[in-house]
């Protein structure tokens, strides 16, 4: 049975930083092995969720894990992202759909925050 992920991400005004989303989802398919990884935006830019649902059902899904690319649980995450699940449920029944967790607190994420630190520090010459 085949297997998509879908990132959802918010969203923005300025291109580069859904592009970033874009990147992040080559890396995930690259290190999962998955075929399908599609990524999608909640607002301000395309394609929507229920277009990247869309487009993982096109290419043979018939199991669509959802993940939030977003940091930290506010109102997107625990009912705006729901409520877009439900709706493919009722769009394609035949489909199961799972919600993963979004990013919140995790050490991979302090590691990359110390990482910044280290560059921010080597480019002022703060060593």
């Amino acid at each position: 049975m085949k297997t998509a992920i879908l990132l959802m991400a918010h969203g923005s005004r300025i291109p580069e930083a859904n592009d970033a989303v874009h990147e992040i989802a080559a890396m995930v398919k690259e290190m999962t092995g998955y075929d399908i990884v599609e990524v999608s935006f909640r607002e301000q830019h395309l394609p929507n969720i229920q277009q990247g649902i869309d487009a993982c059902v096109a290419k043979g899904a018939k199991r669509v894990i959802l993940m939030p690319y977003f940091l930290f649980i506010g109102a997107h995450v625990q009912e705006d992202l729901p409520e877009e699940m439900i709706r493919a449920r009722e769009r394609y029944p035949r489909v199961e759909f799972a919600m993963g967790t979004h990013l919140g607190v995790h050490r991979k994420l302090a590691e990359v925050v110390v990482e910044r630190i280290a560059e921010s520090l080597t480019a002022t010459g703060w060593h």
